[in-house]
């Protein structure tokens, strides 16, 4: 299960994984972001607030997961995760060798900073 806000002023997309990941995740993301990506060049920022790898309820979500960061890597400027994890937190070490987004990691507490670190990019 995935909650996210999409903030269309901020160009910020936050996304809170709260247990294994689904397809219909991944289909109603996919939508809301591609539509706000009709009218706009990119995303400003991505926020991830995770404190373990939830996984996916399938394969078929693992699939969809793909399909979403190929889709829309190039058009995320920033990723700010948020956690306290020791996995996680090496986890955009390994993605920023694969993925257009600059990645910085941040203590679970500081969503502050995470934003202020991605609103900083629009300029």
């Amino acid at each position: 299960m995935l909650d996210y806000r999409l903030e269309k002023t901020s160009g910020i997309l936050t996304l809170e994984p709260k247990g294994p990941l689904t397809v219909d995740d991944f289909i109603a993301l996919t939508a809301d972001v591609d539509g706000y990506l009709a009218t706009h060049d990119h995303l400003a920022g991505l926020l991830l607030s995770v404190e373990h790898v939830p996984g996916w309820e399938n394969f078929a979500a693992l699939v969809h997961h793909m399909k979403f960061v190929r889709d829309h890597h190039r058009r995320i400027e920033r990723v700010a995760v948020l956690t306290d994890n020791s996995l996680v937190k090496i986890a955009p070490e390994i993605a920023a060798h694969f993925a257009h987004p600059e990645f910085r990691v941040f203590p679970s507490g500081d969503r502050v900073s995470a934003v202020d670190w991605l609103e900083s990019a629009r300029g």
